[in-house]
């Protein structure tokens, strides 16, 4: 296993050791605890700027599955006893549509290996065996395995935790790991789905996700170093920060996204003294365009009167 993820862990312990030197010779932090937790947050921050475009396409993604909803009941009703028939057409219309029903899950599956490789690198560290990069910095090595946040180390674990407080510092990380789990993908749901997505099997299996993930994460989280749990709770930070400025920003349509977004609107509107709001609004409120009257064609007789009346005239 080792082996295999032998590049992994070279790249998350250089990355890892890149930002501990930013902190400590390039900014002078004389703190190795503070640099090394500073600097599994700087690993969060280059994975998901990595990361980035498969986010907005798992956003893309999502909303595009939740404004299929209804018309993939339709088609559930219509081939309700025709399995082959029904899988047949639900495909098409993820097809034809352009929707990946599996993109939703990339960044998550793509942050799984490194995530792996930071739980098997704090372990060595730990267990005093180093991997990766710090197999040839004995001094770094030797500093990461002393570093501590809020006098815990950083590769403690709730399990093994060498005192109390130790083990309520990781409780608590553990619970904030937990609980911005839980709201990332509330956010989502509460804000960025219209009323018809929340109806069906797919509203059902994102409901469940919504308690059954926080769970799993409450569970594994006590066998996890504090190290890891602190590269999670920042990746949940970054997440909910990044959906909230899509969903502010972007709203799928039919959503209470889209009617805050439109208020907003308005009122900038007002404020700037405007009597029509940008955008749809503009569009409801849009004066109707005059109707073109045409031209009434003259009899004949009625040319020859106008004739000569004109030729008196002159």
């Amino acid at each position: 296993m080792d082996t295999l993820l032998s590049p992994l862990y070279f790249l998350v312990s250089w990355i890892m050791i890149g930002w501990h030197w930013v902190f400590s010779e390039f900014l002078g932090i004389d703190n190795d605890g503070v640099n090394w937790t500073l600097a599994i947050i700087g690993l969060v921050v280059v994975i998901r700027i990595m990361l980035i475009p498969l986010f907005v396409r798992q956003i893309r993604s999502q909303r595009n599955m939740q404004m299929l909803q209804p018309k993939v009941r339709e088609i559930q009703k219509k081939y309700k006893g025709d399995r082959e028939r029904l899988q047949q057409e639900t495909m098409k219309l993820y097809k034809d549509t352009g929707t990946n029903p599996f993109a939703s899950c990339l960044p998550i599956l793509l942050q799984a290996p490194f995530l792996f490789a930071l739980f098997r690198v704090l372990d060595g560290i730990a267990r005093n065996r180093p991997r990766g990069a710090f197999e040839s910095e004995p001094e770094l090595f030797e500093s990461a395995r002393a570093a501590e946040i809020f006098d815990a180390p950083l590769t403690a674990t709730f399990l093994d935790a060498p005192n109390t407080q130790t083990r309520v510092i990781a409780i608590v990380m553990v619970v904030l790991m937990t609980l911005t789990t839980f709201l990332t993908q509330r956010q989502i749901m509460r804000k960025n789905m219209p009323k018809e997505a929340m109806e069906g099997p797919f509203a059902q299996q994102q409901k469940i996700l919504l308690y059954v993930l926080p769970l799993v994460f409450a569970v594994s989280g006590v066998y996890f170093p504090l190290g890891v749990v602190l590269y999670w709770l920042t990746s949940n930070l970054w997440t909910m920060g990044q959906q909230f400025y899509v969903i502010r920003r972007n709203p799928a349509p039919g959503t209470p996204a889209e009617e805050a977004h439109r208020r907003r609107m308005e009122a900038k509107a007002k404020k700037r003294g405007e009597a029509v709001p940008v955008g749809q609004v503009a569009e409801e409120t849009a004066p109707e365009p005059p109707v073109r009257q045409q031209p009434k064609r003259n009899s004949r007789a009625q040319r020859r009167r106008n004739a000569q009346r004109n030729k008196k005239k002159t």
